[in-house]
């Protein structure tokens, strides 16, 4: 599966990796794990796109971001740090403005280990 994930209760923190050509079918498969675990969506999450590409269009990519703008009214959303290549930013930008709204600390990055750095200085 291109988009590999582990949540971790003890650390309060989802991990997630994206490898290869992530389909629409795929991100959503990761979204229901996620929703799955509602106690997961007050941990720390981080996102590592780095190794990942995708061919989804924007209706997808927008579908996607409403549905996880969605998760939202299921109370609070822990932090989020999502690393992108530099070439991919503008892809995600669409998304990661719709998640925007949430009231939680949320960074871009282009590097894992500061992503890591952030996500782990947030609190637990």
């Amino acid at each position: 599966m291109p988009i590999h994930w582990n949540i971790d209760p003890a650390e309060r923190l989802l991990t997630a990796e994206a490898e290869g050509e992530v389909t629409r079918s795929d991100a959503d498969r990761f979204l229901d794990a996620m929703a799955g675990a509602v106690e997961a969506m007050g941990y720390r999450k981080l996102f590592d796109a780095t190794r990942g590409h995708t061919s989804m269009s924007t209706a997808d990519m927008l579908a996607l971001g409403v549905r996880m703008r969605g998760f939202h009214a299921l109370g609070p959303m822990g932090p989020l740090a999502v690393v992108v290549p530099p070439d991919k930013g503008e892809l995600v930008s669409r998304v990661l403005g719709m998640l925007a709204a949430a009231e939680r600390p949320m960074r871009v990055f282009g590097g894992v280990a500061p992503a890591r750095r952030w996500i782990e200085a947030q609190a637990k």
